[in-house]
């Protein structure tokens, strides 16, 4: 008999199908000026200051990166008012949610998660052999109560998406602090913020209390989004020192390459660019619904960069026949949701020729008259 070569585990693991690159489509479809609304990613690209700090260290990259990230954790403490003891920078924050299976998730124990969310959660709690215990979302949301009685005595990690991906919506400071009064020993609350910076509802939770108060939460926070630095892969994680103590055991050395450090550096010092990579989000938020809302499409309002909007049609055929007008969004079926699309908000000249392919591609459909 063939000795088996793989581990069982990672049969359980439905690998992570990315949003097809631009060129990728270009190539396939000879097409030129492909716009991407797929990855939630800011349309402005990174701060001018990012881009010339780049540059300048370039020249240095035969050396291996600065393993401690030293100066971008100094500057995050400074940012956030805590230390740099609180700090984990990661290859992305994918990388510290995997970080965080691999210290804290024995084989056979679970983790929650609501559904649909990130996938990312799921494949990290299963390739440790963990299980992955599924909470359906109530209106979108993340039901707090819900994955509170989920908890079991195998429970070790609870993910909490917010604001929620795909689906844009929050949870509040009553509901979060509900759910961490109550939660048993022993669990430790992971908060991925990742869309952070784009929120301006007061309401959102300042999680970073918590770890000033020395709960079990996990913070991720990542530089892909709105700082524009999504293809040098860098984000981190805020938890009490002894958390981030027992996430260094299993970080691989040089995890976060020197230009990504450089740039996120810069980055974080560049509000202007921030606060206009926000204002263009808020106005593009704001075109887009009232586009939906002329056309007869339910969307769930959203507090991140992107909407989850109903295409009332298959979502896989209005996702092809928006690829072939040069345009590529996120089709739902992937999170369960056959007749949806989650399109990222971009410049105004992009949000005008979405609205335009989409209205022809519904038109085509007979969905739109």
């Amino acid at each position: 008999m063939k000795k088996q070569l793989h581990r069982q585990q990672i049969m359980a693991i439905k690998p992570y199908v990315p949003g097809k690159p631009v060129e990728e489509v270009e190539r396939e479809l000879g097409l030129s000026g492909v716009i991407k609304l797929a990855s939630n990613e800011n349309p402005l690209g990174p701060a001018p200051a990012a881009i010339a700090k780049m540059l300048e260290v370039i020249n240095k990259v035969a050396i291996y990166p600065d393993g401690n990230c030293y100066y971008l954790k100094n500057e995050l403490a400074q940012a956030l008012n805590l230390t740099p003891a609180h700090l984990l920078v990661g290859n992305g924050s994918d990388e510290v949610i995997k970080l965080i299976a691999e210290a804290f998730l024995s084989e056979g124990e679970e983790a929650v998660v609501a559904d649909p969310t990130f996938s990312e959660y799921d494949f990290a709690v299963k390739i440790m052999g963990g299980q992955t215990v599924v909470v359906p979302t109530k209106n979108y949301t993340h039901d707090l109560e819900a994955m509170a009685a989920a908890v079991t005595e195998k429970t070790k990690l609870l993910f909490v998406c917010n604001p929620n991906n795909p689906t844009g919506t929050k949870v509040g400071k009553a509901e979060v602090k509900n759910l961490l009064d109550n939660l048993p020993e022993g669990i430790i609350t992971v908060f991925d913020e990742a869309y952070y910076e784009y929120v301006t509802d007061e309401d959102f939770p300042q999680t970073l209390d918590f770890v000033r108060e020395g709960r079990d939460v996990i913070v991720l926070r990542t530089f892909s989004k709105i700082y524009g630095l999504a293809g040098l892969r860098i984000g981190y994680g805020v938890a009490k020192p002894e958390l981030i103590g027992l996430l260094s055991r299993v970080r691989e050395p040089f995890n976060v390459n020197m230009l990504a450090q450089a740039a996120a550096l810069a980055a974080l010092g560049d509000q202007e660019h921030l606060l206009r990579s926000r204002q263009v989000n808020e106005e593009g938020k704001h075109y887009l619904c009232r586009q939906f809302d002329k056309l007869g499409l339910p969307f769930v309002p959203t507090h991140a960069n992107f909407i989850w909007v109903s295409s009332k049609t298959d979502c896989k055929n209005v996702f092809a026949k928006l690829l072939q007008r040069g345009v590529i969004v996120r089709t739902g079926d992937i999170f369960g949701a056959p007749d949806v699309i989650r399109v990222t908000i971009g410049t105004a000249e992009q949000n005008q020729r979405f609205i335009g392919a989409l209205t022809e591609v519904l038109t085509e459909e007979g969905v739109v008259r």
